[in-house]
C-alpha cells in the first residue's frame, strides 16, 4: 500500500460523502438536506484540510451558513463554492494574489461572471488563492503559505486557480470558480485530478479583471471532480446569458455516439515535449479512445514556432500594466512595492519589447482563423495533447521569487500546451486519464475542439469517464 502521509482529502461518512453538485442539490432539492447543513458540513471540511493545503484566502464562512437558506432555488441550489481571489463579490476583500492589495476593502459589488455563477443557487463561503495576477502556473507566494496538491502536499496545485482545484480535489465543495488565461483552469484541474474545461471565447461573462484585454484570452470557468457537473453547470449557465454567435450547448445526458477523429501528439511549439511518462500515459489514452471505436491517429499540429514568443510578449503586457498603472487601475491602496520579482521581471521584459505590440497582438488575434484551420486541413474532431509536459513539480520549482530567466523557461516547458487555446479562443477540456505512478501524482490529458464545439468534448468526457473512471485521492 502506498505511504499516504502527504495526501489529504476530507472526505469522510458526513453527509457530503464523495457526491458531486449535482447530486448534493438534488438532496437539498427533495427536502433531504438543508442547505444550511450542507454549507456547515463544508466549512467543517474547510477547517480540517486548509491548514494544511493553504487553499482558502478569504473566508466567508459566517455569511454563507447565515443566507443559506436564502440560496435553496436554483440547479445548483444550497451547493457551496469559493470565487477565485480576483472576482468581485459584494462584501468580500479581493487581492488578486497580490500583497499590493493587502489594505484591501470588502468589495461594493459583484462582477458579471459571479452574478451568473450565483444565479444557480451556488452558497459564496470565500475566496481561493491565486499567484499575484495568475502570472505563473503554480500557486506560490512570497508574503504567505503556498497553496499544496491534496495528492501530495509537497507538489504544486497548478495554477493559477491552484486553490480553488485544491478545495475540490480535497473534497471541501465540489466544484468551485476558476479563470484560465493561459491553462489557468486546465493546469491546476490536471494537477489534482479534475475536470477543467475552457470554454471558447464569448461562450460566459467576464469578471472586471477581464474586461478590458487587447486579445481577448481569458475566460472564466468552473473546476469540478465530475463531467456532469461541468457539462450541468454550463448547459444552466446559458439559460442565464447565451452568445447568438456561439453554437448552443444545451442539455448533455451522456455519452457520445459519434464516431469522431481525433489526432494526438505529445509534440508542442519550438520543440518542447512531454516526458517519457506523459507520453506513454497519452499513447495509453489515444488507445483507449481507439478501443470505443474511434479513428485516432498521430499527427503534427500546425502551430508556428513565432506563437511561443508572441504569447510570451503578451503574458507580459499585463505585468507592465499593473507596476507603470497600478495606482490608476487599482486605486490608492495599491503599493507597488509589494510587487514580486516575478511581476517585476515581465514588466521589464514587456518594456524592452514594446514597440513590437502591435505585431504580437495582430497574429494573435489571427490564431482565432488559424486554430479552425487545424480542424479543416487535418480533417480532424479532436486533437488530443497532454495537458502540461509532466507531473507536477514540487513546491519551489517556479517560486515568485527566482531569476526570471531561470523560473519562466520552467514555466514555459511544463505549460507549453495550453496557451494556444486561450490565444484562439477555441475550447479545451482536461479530463484526470493519466497518473505518474513514481510521483502518484495525476496527469490531465487535453482535448481540443473547434469553436464552440463545447457540446462535442463533453459528450465524449462523458464516454471517457465511464469506459475509464479516474482515479480517486481516497483510494491507495
Amino acid at each position: 500500500m502506498k505511504d499516504t502521509n502527504k495526501r489529504v482529502h476530507s472526505f469522510s461518512d458526513d453527509i457530503l460523502g464523495d457526491l458531486d453538485g449535482i447530486a448534493l442539490a438534488k438532496l437539498i432539492k427533495n427536502k433531504e438536506l438543508k442547505a444550511e447543513e450542507v454549507v456547515e458540513a463544508s466549512i467543517t471540511r474547510a477547517e480540517k484540510v486548509n491548514p494544511r493545503i493553504h487553499a482558502i484566502m478569504t473566508k466567508h464562512f459566517e455569511h454563507g451558513l447565515a443566507n443559506a437558506h436564502k440560496h435553496e432555488e436554483g440547479p445548483f441550489g444550497g451547493v457551496p463554492t469559493f470565487f477565485k481571489d480576483m472576482t468581485l463579490v459584494e462584501g468580500v476583500p479581493t487581492y488578486f494574489g497580490s500583497a499590493a492589495f493587502l489594505n484591501a476593502k470588502p468589495a461594493k459589488k459583484t462582477d458579471p461572471i459571479a452574478k451568473q455563477i450565483l444565479a444557480q443557487g451556488f452558497v459564496n463561503i470565500g475566496t481561493s488563492t491565486m499567484p499575484e495576477f495568475g502570472f505563473t502556473c503554480s500557486t506560490e507566494f512570497t508574503h504567505q503559505e503556498d497553496t499544496r496538491n491534496p495528492w501530495n502536499i509537497g507538489h504544486t496545485a497548478g495554477g493559477s486557480s491552484g486553490g480553488s482545484a485544491a478545495l475540490v480535489a480535497a473534497g471541501v465543495v465540489p466544484l468551485a470558480h476558476s479563470a484560465d488565461g493561459g491553462g489557468s483552469t486546465r493546469i491546476p484541474a490536471s494537477c489534482c485530478g479534475l475536470v477543467g474545461l475552457k470554454p471558447s471565447r464569448g461562450r460566459i461573462l467576464k469578471s472586471s479583471m477581464l474586461q478590458k484585454q487587447l486579445v481577448d484570452i481569458a475566460i472564466d470557468g468552473v473546476i469540478t471532480r465530475s463531467v456532469r457537473d461541468t457539462a450541468f453547470f454550463y448547459s444552466e449557465a446559458e439559460k442565464y446569458y447565451k452568445n447568438s454567435k456561439l453554437k448552443p450547448i444545451g442539455e448533455i445526458d451522456g455519452p457520445t455516439k459519434q464516431k469522431l477523429r481525433i489526432g494526438f501528439t505529445s509534440d508542442s511549439v519550438s520543440g518542447l515535449t512531454a516526458d517519457a511518462t506523459t507520453t506513454a500515459e497519452l499513447h495509453r489514452v489515444a488507445k483507449l479512445l481507439e478501443d470505443l471505436g474511434h479513428e485516432v491517429e498521430e499527427v503534427k499540429l500546425p502551430i508556428s514556432d513565432q506563437f511561443l514568443a508572441d504569447f510570451t510578449n503578451y503574458w507580459a503586457l499585463p505585468a507592465f500594466y499593473c507596476k507603470t498603472f497600478g495606482k490608476q487601475l487599482f486605486g490608492k491602496a495599491y503599493d507597488k512595492s509589494k510587487l514580486t520579482k516575478l511581476t517585476n521581471d515581465l514588466a521589464k521584459y514587456h518594456a524592452k519589447n514594446i514597440l513590437k505590440t502591435p505585431s504580437f497582438v495582430y497574429r494573435l488575434r489571427k490564431s482565432y482563423r488559424d486554430y479552425k484551420k487545424i480542424f479543416s486541413s487535418l480533417n480532424l474532431d479532436i486533437v488530443l495533447t497532454p495537458t502540461v509536459a509532466a507531473a507536477p513539480p514540487e513546491i519551489g520549482y517556479m517560486a515568485g521569487d527566482l531569476e526570471y530567466d531561470e523560473v519562466f523557461p520552467r514555466m514555459i516547458e511544463w505549460a507549453c500546451f495550453t496557451p494556444y487555446s486561450n490565444s484562439s479562443g477555441g475550447p479545451s477540456l482536461s479530463l484526470p486519464l493519466g497518473h505518474d505512478k513514481v510521483t502518484d501524482l495525476p496527469l490531465g490529458m487535453l482535448f481540443w475542439a473547434n469553436h464552440g464545439e463545447e457540446r462535442l468534448l463533453l459528450e465524449l468526457a462523458y464516454q471517457l469517464e465511464e469506459a475509464s473512471p479516474w482515479k480517486k485521492i481516497t483510494e491507495a
